[in-house]
């Protein structure tokens, strides 16, 4: 599966309901990962349709040196990266709006599951911006340490490294929060 490497190749090729698709499929993930960038959600949301503009306008190729989604977080990175440079008063906004209920099978359930995501959420927004972007990008949005080192331009040995002391980190801040999620 491309996950939207064939849409994007259709709207370079004139199907403007290409690029559509490829909004649809990554817009919320990087919404998300942009604010663990710029700690706005809003500001987020900006930055993330200014990157599909640049798809639009700029039409750069894809030449697949990488997953399509790595090469799509990169550019969004850039894009936030050259925001932060050229403004620098950045305000902080928190995730809890980003999440909802989901269903109505099991009402009870589906509240503590939320509320242990705001918890985590809270939790990792307390973390440094680096250990923030490689918890993000490696366990909600499911990239390889290698894919992560791309996407942050670092070494995989130090994206590990990251990742070890982001992990201890968050775990002792949810442990002072009362909380310890079982996934860490």
């Amino acid at each position: 599966m491309d996950y939207g490497e064939s849409s994007y190749r259709r709207f370079l090729s004139g199907d403007k309901e290409g690029l559509a698709d490829v909004m649809k499929m990554y817009r919320d993930g990087l919404v998300l990962y942009l604010s663990s960038l710029v700690c706005n959600i809003d500001l987020a949301e900006e930055l993330m349709e200014e990157t599909f503009v640049k798809l639009y306008v700029s039409k750069p190729k894809f030449k697949g040196k990488s997953s399509f989604k790595t090469w799509l977080y990169s550019i969004a990175r850039f894009t936030a990266v050259d925001y932060l440079r050229k403004h620098s008063n950045v305000s902080h906004s928190s995730l809890d709006n980003v999440d909802s209920v989901a269903g109505s099978e099991n009402l009870e359930v589906n509240i503590i599951k939320s509320e242990e995501k705001r918890i985590l959420h809270r939790a990792i927004r307390k973390l440094k911006p680096e250990y923030e972007q490689a918890l993000y990008l490696t366990y909600f949005e499911d990239f390889s340490n290698r894919e992560t080192a791309s996407i942050m331009k670092k070494t995989e040995k130090q994206v590990r490294d990251i990742l070890y002391h982001a992990r201890k980190t968050l775990k002792a801040e949810l442990i002072k929060e009362g909380f310890v999620y079982e996934k860490l």
